[in-house]
């Protein structure tokens, strides 16, 4: 019996018909489709509105692990606006917005807008620790130390925060992104990140939105510059009333 079921398995796997190889490449390909991430975030038809005024109307957007997607338009078509709608800070009176498929889920995402969060009457190390906890990062000095050589803010952990120039003061809000993973929230929302920086620091910060969209993260940002962090593109002025 084993034999004869041996020389079939033989022959139906010679048959152009049934070939096992065919078969196997097919239900790989089925698999692959099946376990495809569903978006990190979606928003459908939404409305960019700043009180009764709306700016852009049926925006559509799908971010996906990997993706970085530069947020464009001209000064006063809402993109600003649009990165508070996505963080929940304005409402959402028209469209939908989904977190992994889930119209209920949690916004697991880091925003950082131009007004960063850095208050003067705290030191360096206070602002960012701060910043760190609202993520549950263990703070500890070798954390901040290590988020602040990314920055070429080294040294500078107790030095009040009113001292420092606006360039540092952005350098202190983006210290966080050379800590946090994908793991403490896959989606960033950044609102001009680069800007009031040197050369070599958005070399250094585009390189790490690059990383972290590479580890599993998604991004959406508005740069006013080129930049050479996105693969994507998504122009309010085709939704602009």
């Amino acid at each position: 019996m084993v034999l004869i079921w041996g020389v079939w398995l033989f022959i139906m796997s010679q048959n152009s018909d049934l070939n096992f190889n065919s078969l196997y490449a097919n239900a790989n390909q089925a698999n692959a489709a099946t376990n495809k991430s569903a978006p990190i975030f979606t928003m459908r038809d939404v409305a960019v509105q700043r009180g009764d005024f709306v700016l852009c109307q049926g925006v559509n957007l799908a971010l996906h692990a990997g993706d970085v997607c530069h947020l464009i338009g001209e000064n006063g078509l809402g993109k600003t606006t649009l990165l508070s709608q996505i963080a929940g800070l304005l409402p959402v009176l028209s469209g939908e917005m989904t977190w992994h498929a889930n119209a209920d889920g949690v916004r697991q995402c880091v925003y950082v807008s131009h007004q960063l969060g850095i208050s003067a009457q705290l030191t360096v190390a206070q602002n960012l620790r701060f910043l760190l906890a609202l993520y549950g990062v263990d703070t500890d000095d070798d954390v901040l130390a290590f988020a602040l050589s990314q920055v070429g803010l080294d040294g500078l952990e107790d030095v009040s925060s009113a001292q420092l120039s606006a360039g540092q003061t952005r350098r202190v809000g983006l210290a966080r992104l050379f800590v946090l993973t994908p793991k403490h929230a896959p989606f960033w929302l950044l609102d001009e990140p680069l800007t009031a920086l040197d050369v070599a620091m958005v070399a250094r910060i585009e390189a790490r939105i690059r990383e972290f969209a590479a580890s599993g993260g998604a991004v959406l940002m508005t740069s006013h510059q080129p930049t050479h962090a996105s693969n994507a593109t998504l122009d309010l002025a085709e939704f602009a009333l």
